[in-house]
């Protein structure tokens, strides 16, 4: 709201609408809104956000907002003091592993291959972590559910085929973010 208004102080006008249709073909750009009103300007600026990539299994859509969250920050206050798994092995799955450790109990790294992709200094961060449990050749084979909330995570050793269920009730995903430009 505050640079909202700063912008309106500089002479901006703020339109609220979902833009439909652009012609950059030519000076000043036409930008058509949803309820068919057409803007003009001399520079659009297009900022679409990301989405949060998902591993693609049936459990993670069924109790995703239900247990199954791509954003510890957003909702890690939800499972303090309980046991959570985090999928990922970059920069940001420490990151929020790390920030989960300090509100729950226990937290299980969920990392693919042998060693994390993150930087140095967030793997010693992760390994010094007391509550942190990484699980290295580990992948999620299914979320595990009581049909309402997360209970589980059933997870295979890519190494061994050996699988073992882990007891949460939070599952994170951390593996990535695609721009929505499509």
């Amino acid at each position: 709201e505050d640079f909202k208004k700063q912008a309106e102080r500089f002479g901006a006008e703020v339109r609220f609408g979902i833009v439909t249709a652009v012609d950059f073909s030519s000076l000043p750009h036409k930008v058509t809104l949803d309820d068919g009103k057409t803007v003009t300007a001399d520079a659009v600026i297009i900022s679409t956000g990301a989405s949060a990539k998902w591993l693609g299994l049936p459990s993670e859509q069924k109790y995703n907002g239900f247990g199954v969250s791509a954003c510890a920050v957003c909702d890690g206050f939800f499972f303090r003091k309980q046991d959570v798994a985090i999928v990922g092995a970059g920069d940001t799955a420490a990151e929020e592993a790390t920030y989960l450790a300090k509100l729950c109990q226990k937290v299980y790294m969920i990392v693919r291959k042998g060693e994390m992709r993150a930087s140095k200094a967030m793997q010693h961060r992760v390994l010094n972590t007391p509550n942190i449990e990484v699980l290295y050749h580990s992948e999620t084979k299914e979320i595990l559910g009581d049909g309402q909330n997360v209970t589980g995570a059933l997870i295979t050793n890519n190494q061994t085929g050996e699988e073992k269920t882990i007891d949460i009730t939070g599952f994170f995903v951390a593996v990535g973010h695609k721009a929505n430009t499509e």
